[in-house]
């Protein structure tokens, strides 16, 4: 975890100077009229003077974990001498990354790593893409095999789904009703990562313990923020939420502090340091889990230069160095492959001070 840390670091300074130098690449955003078609796109645009071009399309805007992710996708594009376009539409849906995906397509790019809202949805446009050429991969929300060559993956889902269920238990004393706040239903890593609860709660040592309900907040603070609102009135024994998802634990963590909840209904899940540094040093939550996005962007990033330069081609045991990650191997991933950053880590009161300005 030290050289997380200083990966992590050194990920954030440069990009820091980066954004003091005033680069052309900064985000920015747009809409029309109807307020329907608002994405953010931090792509260059004109002579690239022969570089390559790696497009990284989040889920939506407005989500600081994305923007972690895409920053670190942006650094190893550029340690590579290439040009990044970071992408994401204004919702979380197929639909509006389909037609980023069409427009990415028509400008002849080299690569596309896309965080899926659909698994399945997308193959069409995806398909297309691969067949003009582009090389295509996923991250932390994976795409189907089909649509892609190979997928960047945060940790091993099935430890994530276990780990949080084992740590819920310790919290409640290993009885009481639970709930999880998920990000959208079609969220392939959230689902995963359910799927793993589910199955870690099915051991008799959990036999009092209920999940009593799975909400859906779609990775928006606004829904995130009712669906937390709406479990606390329909379950009012209620007690304890987890929340696989940075905008639901943090959405969840203003809840249940502005309510005075935090001696009756506790809190855990996947959650950004620097947003839940607060309410792990209030005790609401008690502690959580998570990767460094920031790496999680530059494995893709690193991914997407070895796919386009031909060192890979998404096959189970190929190995390639990304970057300062270091060598990385392609393994089984059901009927494809991925690429595994590393395990889950965990943040408390002990260690959150040491993170909180990291990420």
């Amino acid at each position: 975890m030290k050289k997380m840390l200083t990966l992590g670091l050194t990920a954030v300074m440069a990009l820091s100077l980066m954004a003091g130098c005033g680069t052309k690449d900064g985000a920015s955003s747009g809409s029309d009229n109807g307020g329907s078609a608002k994405t953010a796109d931090a792509g260059g645009s004109g002579d690239t003077g022969g570089k390559k071009k790696f497009a990284i399309i989040f889920k939506n805007t407005g989500n600081p974990y994305g923007e972690k992710m895409m920053e670190g996708f942006k650094k190893a594009i550029e340690e590579k001498g290439d040009e990044a376009i970071l992408k994401a539409p204004d919702q979380p849906t197929a639909e509006a990354q389909i037609q980023m995906i069409e427009e990415l397509i028509s400008q002849k790019i080299d690569s596309i790593s896309v965080v899926g809202n659909d698994p399945d949805a997308l193959q069409p446009a995806l398909t297309k893409a691969m067949n003009a050429g582009i090389k295509v991969s996923s991250l932390d929300s994976a795409v189907n095999s089909e649509s892609r060559l190979t997928h960047v993956n945060q940790a091993d889902p099935e430890r994530i789904g276990r780990t949080l269920i084992q740590g819920v238990s310790e919290m409640i004393g290993g009885e009481g009703e639970i709930a999880i706040l998920s990000a959208t239903s079609q969220a392939t890593n959230q689902n995963t990562w359910i799927e793993w609860m589910k199955k870690e709660l099915e051991d008799a040592k959990y036999a009092n313990i209920k999940l009593v309900k799975v909400a859906y907040g779609d990775d928006l603070r606004d829904k995130s923020v009712s669906e937390t609102e709406a479990l606390l009135k329909s379950y009012p024994n209620l007690k304890a939420i987890i929340a696989p998802t940075t905008v639901g634990i943090a959405a969840a963590g203003k809840v249940l502090t502005d309510k005075g909840l935090k001696d009756k209904v506790k809190l855990t899940g996947l959650g950004l340091p620097s947003e839940m540094a607060e309410y792990i040093e209030s005790g609401i939550c008690p502690w959580m889990y998570l990767w460094n996005p920031i790496d999680v962007g530059y494995l893709a990033g690193y991914t997407a230069e070895s796919l386009v330069k031909g060192d890979i081609t998404g096959a189970v045991g190929e190995k390639f160095t990304a970057g300062t990650l270091g060598e990385k191997e392609i393994v089984a991933d059901g009927d494809g492959t991925q690429i595994m950053l590393g395990d889950p880590f965990k943040f408390d009161a002990s260690n959150i001070a040491e993170w909180k300005d990291v990420y």
